[in-house]
């Protein structure tokens, strides 16, 4: 217990310090479990199966949380791009990363020389970017994207994690039964399967979705935290059963989170603020087993670091910009700067690495420690690299919206059905007159808090407004705060 509260607290610590200089907290966390291993402080843990459940948890908590934080009305226009980059994107990424490890390895270092299939296998490992990565850099920012690439992003990441299990699945099967590449059932087979799990994946998550909002609206309990407890347990329904089914549970879990937060649910607030911290926990403890599994001094090997950068930089500059402009080739809502910030959003985080366990823990992988090696080396060499300049890159490409933060940490229950909005007082608010009755409102809208230098006043109508006055309002149709709103100059991320 004392180990554990000494590498959650150094954790939390590391990761403050390490955000105020624009390195990604998950690798801190990926770093203080390094530290602590088996070449630091001796910590051993060496099990690729309890890394490999510790993954799978941590990452339907993960996936499911950002499904319920993700706005079903945001991601509606993207859902096209957000599809074909999570499916054709990932596929795309594993053929071309594919190709060159097998030509670099021959080149460079013949005695860890992979087949065809051996090469797959290590690109599709490498071929989806991390939501946890993701989620978490994104969401740290204070600043917004232009162009819906936010949720075209969360949605990716969010969604293509199935492609990719489903690619490592299938290669790690066909070298174990050795029917090679060339099997004429191989393709058959692979497609069906590629199908039956999609598909089963995403009715898993819809079906068990609305279950648990049925659930969870139907549960009379005193005590409100009970709440985020059955949720957690409904999570879990949706991906073992979805598993049990033949679908995709990653999948699953991820849809099922979309219909959980676009859906009105009891005591939502609890729930997602419970979630909130929950996922940080899982997140912390993921990468710190990962951390700990991971030998350093394999990872200061020539043998790693000369491949490793060259793969690196080729997925990061013609890998995943290639297949994000052949992807997007359809659709017209994105400028060529935003593809760009796209391609450079290609995070790998700790999806490559629970997927590597996967090859680590089959007998007939051939170098499949040198394969883990290698995906830790790149995840840590891409979050380096692009986690610190996501936001950099966004201003140098002018894709940089600016956005004010909420004033008022207030939120209505689901069962209210009247709408609540922040606006900053303006001169034009101020034509008429400098008290609140003076000014004037949409139909139905009162304005029931006021914000001044650090102070929150329930104001009366002889209250004197002021320039840079926050004000909290509430109206019965959400349409009249918008027509109020309409002409402030930055709205507030609501």
């Amino acid at each position: 217990m004392l180990i554990i509260a000494v590498l959650l607290s150094l954790s939390v610590l590391v990761g403050k310090a390490g955000s105020r200089f624009g390195m990604p907290t998950l690798l801190l966390f990926l770093g203080v479990g390094m530290i602590a291993g088996s070449d630091g402080f001796g910590l051993q843990f060496d099990s690729a199966e309890a890394a490999q459940f510790i993954g799978m948890i941590s990452l339907s908590v993960i996936l499911f949380s950002g499904g319920v934080d993700t706005n079903f009305k945001d991601i509606r226009p993207i859902l096209g791009p957000g599809i074909v980059l999570a499916t054709v994107g990932v596929f795309l990424t594993t053929l071309i990363t594919g190709g060159f490890i097998y030509y670099m390895f021959h080149w460079l270092a013949p005695e860890f020389a992979f087949g065809w299939i051996e090469s797959m296998l290590l690109a599709a490992i490498m071929s989806s970017t991390d939501s946890a990565s993701v989620f978490s850099i994104l969401n740290s920012s204070r600043t917004g994207l232009r162009q819906n690439l936010k949720p075209t992003l969360e949605l990716e990441s969010g969604s293509n994690d199935p492609m990719a299990y489903l690619l490592v699945i299938i290669l790690i099967s066909i070298i174990e039964d050795g029917s090679g590449i060339s099997s004429p059932s191989l393709w058959g087979h692979s497609a069906l399967l590629l199908v039956m799990q999609l598909l089963l994946g995403a009715v898993g998550g819809v079906v068990i979705g609305f279950i648990s909002v049925k659930v969870i609206n139907r549960l009379r309990v005193d005590n409100e935290f009970l709440y985020p407890v059955m949720m957690i347990a409904c999570v879990f329904f949706a991906f073992s059963l979805t598993e049990l089914a033949g679908g995709n549970s990653y999948l699953a879990v991820y849809i099922a989170g979309l219909v959980v937060g676009n859906c009105k649910l009891s005591l939502k607030r609890t729930i997602t603020t419970f979630f909130g911290g929950f996922t940080w926990l899982v997140q912390i403890i993921m990468f710190l087993s990962l951390g700990l599994l991971v030998n350093p001094h394999e990872l200061l090997n020539l043998h790693v670091i000369i491949p490793g950068v060259l793969l690196g930089i080729f997925m990061i500059v013609m890998a995943r910009p290639i297949a994000v402009f052949i992807s997007l080739l359809p659709f017209k809502c994105f400028t060529f700067k935003a593809r760009l910030y796209i391609s450079w959003v290609g995070l790998r985080g700790a999806v490559p690495i629970i997927f590597a366990t996967y090859a680590l823990m089959s007998p007939d992988v051939e170098h499949a420690r040198f394969m883990f090696n290698m995906v830790f080396f790149i995840t840590i060499m891409s979050l380096l690299i692009q986690g610190t300049t996501v936001n950099h890159m966004a201003g140098w490409l002018g894709l940089k919206e600016p956005i004010k933060e909420k004033q008022f940490n207030v939120d209505l229950p689901d069962e209210i059905t009247a709408a609540m909005n922040e606006m900053e007082v303006s001169a034009g608010l101020l034509r008429d007159g400098d008290t609140l009755k003076d000014i004037t409102l949409p139909p139905d809208t009162l304005v029931i808090m006021v914000k001044r230098d650090g102070r929150y006043l329930v104001p009366t109508g002889n209250t004197r407004l002021y320039l840079s006055d926050k004000l909290l309002l509430i109206s019965e149709e959400e349409k009249h705060l918008h027509t109020l709103l309409s002409n402030q100059d930055i709205p507030y991320d609501t």
